[in-house]
């Protein structure tokens, strides 16, 4: 439970108990010294009362060398047990996180802010090796040579061990009190700090379409308001923890106060011995010690448990699996009795949809906006499980392979297209790690990338910028393209694929597609109806239902839903800005 609680992995929780065990042995070698002191002064005692002859310094001198260099050793191996295996955790932590967000459904990150995924990452971690350094392995090591210390005490004497060791519970009890406030400022502050940073996150990311908009000043005014916020919920989430220590930290301040309280009326009453009683001022100043660093660094501990806490629910999540063997018989895409919708809603985006993509034929899905052709197309790719029904590859159900596995044969060209701060060549490459350069080269071409990439300062690598900035809409697209044709996977899915294209470029990647996708199954997504008129086969969506599917031109001849559309194309094509002109006018 300890280890949960922690969010260690297995190997983690072996370093940390090492951890906890070389601190509480540190911490009890540093009561060596004292125990030579405490017999050095029993000699000089004697001597002064009985006439003892004085001891010789030397055996004590050899002694404090040798309890310098324990408390040396065991301060290393302290350090070794807990720096060390702290920053190895926290990578595999990382790792694993990594990879566990790899096989999450993306239903997850759609209910999830980026931000936040970002600060669970960064942050939450980055806390969590600060905590693991600097607080957990000191909080149980000291608890541990405490409690031994404290037993030891009171067998020696219970009176002064209880005079001097009676706050401790008594600080524990008031910060367990005080614990349910402390934790729901907390809270609150890192609600407020994660409203702060995602607002920061939106500024960045619109600040184009905010200064297009005039609304820079508005929307600036709503982002100071988070700050403040921020700095309110932090004020009084530090006011809160900082109580709580400060009250702890008075009350241990007490058991030294008992303690010569206490052991002066025992001395003067003739209980105890000087000896006893330097022992117990000795042992009481340097227990404290520890236990106040510990209650100082535990309002990190507190805060750090909303990160602990966040970490443990992400790696809760259900992962997507499936079998890691996938051998279809061929690669028809067949959509059965499909019903969808998205997490969080209840109306369905997909009811009932049966269709069939066929192996070595164009299948066009078209339909109005929001009729659920992208989500066709992200269904049959297993990004998403669906609600009833099934999609299966020539037989298989693609629920029943590792996405992994399943993506393996499929090529996805999207209209939101990603890039990353790569040279053009390294972005295509993704489609296909190891491809050659001339692999590269040629699917480059066929994507029409060309024209572009000859006009950068380094040609095809030239670094393009986060998301491809410095590239138009339509080079971002060609790039997506030329990945799809790398990969030369049996199926391939083209949602709006041209869309971001002129009419020249669009009739050459058009040509190109023709070229390189035959025999494969392919499914086009596209609203241009010049586009669909070159598929084999048309499925025609409206308000997530198959309204009407076959050859494009018998489609036509039915007048249906499907020619329509193709008709009010053609009406929008004769449209201009001039004609829009004196239409107001």
């Amino acid at each position: 439970m300890l280890r949960k609680a922690l969010g260690l992995t297995e190997e983690g929780w072996r370093a940390f108990r090492r951890g906890v065990a070389f601190c509480a042995i540190a911490n009890l070698a540093l009561m060596a010294p004292m125990c030579v002191l405490y017999v050095l002064v029993g000699n000089f005692a004697a001597h002064l009362e009985a006439g003892a002859p004085l001891p010789e310094l030397a055996p004590y001198l050899v002694a404090v060398a040798a309890m310098l260099a324990l408390v040396a050793v065991t301060q290393l191996l302290e350090y070794r047990n807990t720096y060390g295996p702290v920053y190895d955790e926290s990578a595999r932590k990382r790792e694993g996180i990594a990879e566990h967000l790899r096989t999450l459904p993306l239903s997850f990150f759609g209910e999830r802010d980026l931000s936040d995924l970002t600060n669970t990452i960064m942050k939450d971690c980055a806390d969590q090796e600060r905590l693991f350094m600097h607080v957990v392995p000191q909080l149980f090591g000291t608890g541990i040579s405490s409690i031994v210390v404290i037993i030891f005490a009171i067998i020696f004497d219970w009176r002064l061990g209880v005079a001097a060791f009676w706050p401790i519970p008594v600080a524990v009890a008031i910060m367990t009190a005080t614990s349910g406030l402390s934790n729901r400022k907390v809270a609150a502050k890192e609600a407020r700090r994660l409203e702060m940073v995602d607002g920061v996150q939106e500024y960045l990311d619109c600040v184009r379409e905010i200064r297009a908009t005039n609304r820079s000043e508005a929307f600036l005014d709503h982002l100071r308001e988070r700050l403040s916020a921020f700095e309110r919920a932090q004020v009084a989430s530090e006011l809160a923890t900082g109580t709580t220590i400060s009250s702890g930290q008075a009350f241990l301040k007490l058991g030294i106060a008992t303690t010569i309280l206490v052991g002066a009326a025992l001395i003067v009453s003739g209980d105890v011995g000087f000896l006893t009683y330097f022992a117990f001022l000795l042992v009481v100043t340097r227990v404290y010690d520890p236990i106040n660093v510990v209650l100082q660094s535990s309002i990190e501990l507190m805060e750090t448990r909303h990160s602990i806490r966040r970490t443990n629910a992400l790696a809760a999540e259900r992962p997507m699996t499936g079998s890691r063997d996938f051998r279809p018989r061929g690669h028809d895409v067949v959509f059965e009795d499909v019903s969808f919708s998205y997490g969080g809603t209840d109306e369905p985006v997909l009811s009932h949809v049966s269709f069939t993509a066929k192996e070595g034929e164009i299948t066009a899905l078209v339909g109005p906006s929001g009729s659920g052709k992208s989500t066709c197309a992200k269904l049959a790719c297993r990004f998403w499980d669906v609600d009833e029904g099934r999609v299966s590859v020539r037989g298989v159900d693609v629920s029943t392979v590792d996405p992994e596995v399943l993506l393996g044969d499929f090529a996805q060209v999207f209209q939101d297209v990603v890039l990353f701060d790569e040279s053009v060549a390294d972005n295509i490459r993704i489609g296909r790690e190891g491809a050659s350069d001339e692999e590269v080269l040629a699917a480059a071409r066929a994507a029409n990338c060309d024209g572009f990439a000859s006009l950068l300062p380094e040609g095809y690598a030239t670094k393009i910028g986060e998301n491809g900035a410095r590239l138009s809409g339509g080079e971002r697209q060609r790039i997506s393209i030329a990945r799809a044709l790398l990969k030369d996977a049996p199926i391939v899915v083209l949602d709006e694929a041209t869309a971001s294209l002129d009419v020249e470029n669009e009739t050459e990647v058009q040509g190109a597609l023709s070229r390189l996708l035959a025999g494969k199954t392919v499914i086009v997504i596209a609203h241009r109806m010049r586009t669909v008129m070159g598929a084999d086969h048309v499925v025609v969506l409206d308000r997530g239902r198959v309204a009407e599917e076959g050859a494009p031109t018998d489609l036509l001849e039915r007048g249906g839903l499907f020619a329509r559309m193709v008709h009010l194309q053609a009406e929008s094509a004769e449209w201009s800005l001039q004609g829009s002109v004196d239409a107001r006018a």
